[in-house]
């Protein structure tokens, strides 16, 4: 089994022998057996365990028996615990998404402040399979159908190449404890009813369903990432640019026999939903002048093009300059700042509504207005820049919550998309001295 682990590791190119990895561990058997394959393998890695208060005494049990795990293989340790449930009801999510917002915040932060390179989840073949199902069931196009990813950022899961089964035959043969986590079993959570109930009965046609689906997911990602490729080979020829319009020539995309594909990847790219590209594809024929929008960009349908324009906001007058003296502020968004020295003494509370940013790196005063097309920033977390309009449509915020959201911005360039994510340029690190912390207290 290790010589497999390791082997896929090098393979999928995951990480060094040098690098420091944290382990997201729940305790259960996944989580527990990827601690132990990392500890035979001799790599270097801390654990992290979150608390989400779900189970009462079954979570605390989690936790202790955890803790324990480091302490017997002598690596680090992190906890927190979360009031999982207030935190759904506020942002009106399911406990599932909360969950998983909460831990992956929290294990980035620790990533970051501990100087780990990558934080490790214990995602399987079977997980892959079940993520498989529900993206097909859902519609979520090719791009959801391609599986999890080995290595996404600084996100790795080094058990994706073992199923379920090969887990628990090496957690019985190596004698290893773990503790059971009662929810699994309860079918009301898609995951959950697609495992107990969905799989048993495509495996009474096909018994090797998990494997065959494995394989088509190999078999989509290639001809997905071909597709990509081919599309946007194409795509110069169908696009002009005429000052701030983008035109897409309709006989030219006409010519490809599947020209509804780089369609939907052109305008996906100016943020228009499915639904409005199908519209604006069965319209494509259709009478000049029809308008579509999509939250930064107005379509118009011509006798012979598609005329893109980006649409331009009035004046915000909401906007507003911060001075580095300003306590709080009430509009256009109830903010209140503060200025520590010692991160210890820093109360960070959960969620997206806090951001601490280095203060030596902020040139005052700070600008606060609402967000406008074009905007884009380096989200903490990620390289590269991306646009904040990508970013709302990635976390799936509704028109009106996006129509009201703001920037807070130092000399021109955004340092927090506020209640969404920061900037990595202005980020926290171990040589910041001071750090800038800012609450929305209108939540």
């Amino acid at each position: 089994m290790i010589n497999r682990y390791t082997a896929f590791i090098k393979s999928k190119y995951l990480f060094k022998k040098t690098d420091r990895i944290l382990l997201a561990v729940s305790a259960g058997i996944d989580s527990v057996v990827m601690a132990d394959l990392f500890h035979q393998a001799g790599f270097n890695f801390g654990i992290a365990h979150c608390n989400f208060g779900l189970r009462g005494k079954e979570s605390d049990g989690d936790e202790t028996f955890t803790q324990k795990l480091a302490r017997q293989y002598k690596v680090p340790f992190f906890t927190t615990r979360f009031n999982t449930s207030e935190f759904a009801s506020s942002r009106k999510i399911s406990i599932q998404m909360a969950a998983r917002e909460l831990r992956y915040t929290w294990f980035e932060e620790i990533r970051s402040a501990e100087k780990f390179d990558f934080i490790a989840t214990a995602h399987h073949l079977d997980d892959q399979v079940e993520t498989f199902l529900i993206n097909l069931i859902r519609g979520t196009g090719i791009s959801g159908l391609h599986g999890i990813s080995a290595k996404q950022g600084f996100i790795i899961r080094p058990l994706l190449f073992l199923y379920r089964n090969e887990i628990a035959e090496y957690a019985r043969e190596n004698r290893i404890p773990f503790r059971e986590d009662s929810s699994n079993n309860d079918d009301k959570y898609i995951r959950n009813k697609i495992r107990l109930n969905i799989i048993p009965l495509l495996e009474e046609i096909n018994p090797e369903v998990r494997q065959t689906i494995t394989s088509e997911i190999k078999i989509l990602g290639g001809w997905e990432d071909i597709g990509k490729k081919e599309i946007k080979r194409k795509i110069p020829g169908i696009l002009k640019q005429r000052k701030e319009n983008t035109i897409i020539e309709l006989d030219a995309l006409k010519q490809s026999p599947h020209y509804e594909l780089i369609a939907w990847e052109i305008l996906s790219s100016f943020d228009f939903n499915s639904s409005v590209v199908s519209n604006i594809l069965a319209n494509i024929d259709g009478s000049s002048g029809r308008t579509f929008l999509s939250p930064t960009h107005r379509l118009v349908a011509d006798r012979d093009s598609l005329i893109i324009q980006p649409i331009k906001s009035s004046p915000d007058k909401t906007g507003r300059m911060i001075s580095d003296k300003r306590k709080n502020i009430s509009w256009p968004v109830k903010l209140s700042f503060s200025v520590h020295e010692n991160i210890l003494n820093l109360p960070i509370p959960p969620g997206k509504e806090f951001a601490s940013l280095d203060y030596d790196k902020l040139v005052f005063p700070l600008e606060i207005r609402k967000w406008k097309a074009g905007d884009s920033f380096h989200p903490f977390g990620m390289k590269g820049k991306k646009k904040v309009s990508d970013l709302l449509i990635d976390e799936k915020i509704s028109l009106p919550d996006k129509e009201n959201t703001y920037v807070l911005c130092s000399s021109g360039k955004i340092a927090w998309v506020v209640g969404r994510r920061i900037d990595q340029r202005f980020r926290i690190t171990p040589k910041t001295a001071r750090i800038y912390a800012i609450l929305m207290t209108d939540v």
